[in-house]
């Protein structure tokens, strides 16, 4: 990651700088994963849960001042804020603070991502800051906050907006945005049928990524004006967007590679199908998001756990080896194979056992002479010994979830184990 320019000028616009991550999604289109945990807690790369990453984001990018708005099935995100981020200093004014949905104004919960904020207005009103920086909790990017800030500055906008480039047919399940020469944005639809073009191509649109920044008193505003408008979904991609464009300064920031004008990287993890293949893209030999650099660490709760263990290596066949895999700590592969898959922390893997492109989540154990292709395995399942899972289409449909393109969830009530303490 690169250093970001003029870095005085970004460093003093980030001490001046709020983040308020929303975090309170149902994520139902994970199915199981989100079972007993919201979206944001589902464990993510080897280690870490997806939250880290904008969480790291805001560290990395000198934005100490961090609230996170929960609602959904949240005690497994707040256990993790609590033993992961609490390495904070309150005299120095910082914080990572939890702002759960209390039904401060009214006798509700967060009835979209705008209510949410303005349910927190009392709160943010007693902090001293300039910039409001919002975020999605539920995406997977390694961004330095700084350069969009000194951006929303430089323009004199009032609200700007990150944004990527995406096909056509993705564009239609995202807020897509209509830009001027000068990045202005002049149209905004929220998932539409037909997305318009970016300027210049014809290929590809310009998204919305939900990171926002406001200068804070028109923020302020803005939600109270949205929070009087009883016909208002209280929705930032609904309501506040396609209102503020016609009458005040709204900016599009692309997220490129620092100094490109290449696509950065930016997942949305929010089907099993992407949670898959974003996951198998890092055990690549060269994964388009790096967790190796040094300048731009992803931190989370570190549970001190031994070194993996590889055992046996008997000429019947029974060897503990990994080929282009992670194995995360406290893992034993005894005497089984992995092939392109990804570990969590605690895993055991029995004799004879072979697990090709496959996730497993913590505190998993796979018995002996299993076979698994494809798959997802969700935190604490038990596999028992000789199942097969990836093979028979037709028999996983029948035990587990199948998604379109052939990845198979395997979560422990699947398994008739009920697990309600899933972590």
């Amino acid at each position: 990651m690169a250093e970001p320019q003029t870095p005085r000028f970004v460093s003093r616009l980030t001490r001046d700088t709020i983040a308020l991550i929303l975090a309170g999604g149902a994520g139902s289109r994970l199915k199981g994963l989100t079972k007993w945990r919201s979206k944001p807690a589902v464990p993510f790369g080897g280690k870490f849960r997806i939250i880290d990453f904008p969480l790291s984001n805001c560290i990395n990018s000198g934005i100490r001042r961090i609230g996170i708005l929960t609602q959904y099935k949240a005690h497994s995100l707040i256990r993790h804020v609590q033993m992961g981020w609490s390495f904070q200093r309150p005299e120095l004014g910082e914080f990572v603070e939890l702002l759960p949905a209390q039904q401060r104004i009214d006798a509700c919960w967060y009835m979209g991502t705008a209510d949410a904020i303005y349910q927190n207005l009392d709160i943010l009103r007693m902090h001293n800051h300039k910039y409001v920086l919002i975020l999605a909790g539920d995406h997977i990017y390694q961004m330095d906050y700084g350069p969009m800030l000194a951006h929303h500055v430089e323009t004199q906008a009032d609200m700007t907006i990150g944004c990527i480039e995406v096909s056509l047919e993705e564009a239609k399940g995202f807020g897509v945005m209509s830009v001027n020469e000068n990045n202005r944005v002049v149209k905004f639809a929220e998932k539409p049928a037909d997305p318009e073009p970016m300027p210049g191509r014809d290929d590809v649109a310009l998204a919305s990524m939900g990171i926002y920044i406001f200068n804070k008193e028109f923020l302020f505003e803005q939600l109270i004006r949205d929070a009087d408008d009883r016909h208002s979904s209280r929705d930032f991609g609904k309501d506040i967007i396609p209102h503020v464009i016609s009458k005040y300064r709204v900016s599009a920031y692309p997220y490129r590679e620092p100094g490109t004008t290449t696509q950065a990287y930016w997942r949305d993890v929010g089907t099993i199908d992407a949670y898959w293949k974003a996951n198998m893209e890092l055990v690549g030999v060269t994964p388009p998001l790096n967790l190796y650099n040094r300048t731009w660490p992803i931190w989370t709760y570190q549970e001190q756990l031994p070194p993996a263990k590889f055992v046996f290596d008997d000429d019947d066949g029974r060897r503990g080896m990994a080929v282009d895999s992670m194995v995360s700590g406290g893992c034993i592969i005894s005497g089984a194979r992995l092939c392109h898959s990804l570990l969590f922390s605690n895993v055991f893997i029995d004799n004879y056992s072979l697990l090709e492109d496959t996730v497993v989540l913590p505190d998993v154990k796979i018995g002996k002479h299993c076979k698994i292709r494809k798959a997802v395995i969700d935190r604490g399942c038990i596999i028992p010994d000789g199942m097969v899972i990836g093979h028979d289409a037709a028999l996983d449909a029948e035990r587990f979830h199948v998604t379109d393109e052939g990845v198979v969830l395997v979560c422990p009530e699947m398994l008739n184990q009920e697990l309600h303490h899933v972590r």
